[in-house]
């Protein structure tokens, strides 16, 4: 059992839905977490379920490099790291915009990926700590329609599986996590592209409530079926 009472853990992407519901169930098991958003303006919807709140978009490697910098700078002792943060996008590949493709890679695959190398050897310090991805459903079952989505999520879902062989000497766990379609609101804010009708997904609420609950529980995968 992994107790996350008085265990600092970051939600990168605290102001979506998955993250919302994330940073109040940390709260709740008795964590103290650091929320990102890329924008600041935001802060203040997050005030209620994290400690403190950092700027981070995973799309600017300036960003990148500046929170990396303020987290190492500030001697910030990490238990666990969350990547919530997610974008998607709906077409055939031959209709999908370069300039979409290329921001939806940076923040679902690239942008987490430097931040998960950087910061990983920091929570192994902790002699218990975990990181979780949440590549979905999407990186088991690539689909047409959802070619550029499925490319990026499936990018997340190796790393996680590699780099969690990497990083298990160190003492940090990966899990990744792997939902089916979920209410979160996250079609409604497509990059590009109109969503196909999925039918009625998951609660946020109940997808956050299971990852933490593996957290807690010392699982290493939450495929889709553990969603069920």
């Amino acid at each position: 059992m992994t107790s996350l009472t008085n265990a600092t853990v970051l939600v990168i992407g605290a102001t979506g839905g998955i993250g919302q519901n994330l940073c109040a169930a940390l709260q709740d098991a008795g964590a103290t977490v650091i929320g990102t958003s890329r924008d600041a303006a935001k802060f203040s919807s997050m005030t209620a379920t994290t400690s403190s709140q950092r700027i981070l978009d995973l799309a600017d490697g300036d960003s990148i490099a500046a929170f990396l910098d303020d987290i190492e700078s500030d001697g910030v002792a990490l238990n666990g790291i969350i990547v919530a943060a997610g974008v998607v996008g709906f077409g055939n590949a031959v209709d999908v915009p370069a300039a979409g493709f290329d921001r939806m890679m940076a923040i679902n695959a690239t942008g987490p990926i430097h931040v998960l190398s950087a910061l990983s050897p920091i929570v192994g310090e902790s002699g218990d700590g975990f990181v979780v991805t949440l590549s979905g459903m999407i990186a088991e079952t690539p689909m047409a329609g959802l070619s550029a989505y499925s490319a990026s999520k499936a990018a997340l879902h190796a790393f996680s599986v590699a780099a969690g062989r990497e990083f298990r000497r160190l003492g940090v766990r990966f899990i990744d996590a792997r939902p089916g379609h979920t209410e979160s609101g996250l079609a409604t804010r497509a990059l590009f592209g109109e969503a196909p009708n999925f039918g009625a997904g998951l609660t946020t609420e109940a997808v956050a409530a299971r990852i933490v609950a593996a957290i807690v529980n010392d699982e290493k995968d939450l495929p889709s079926s553990a969603f069920v």
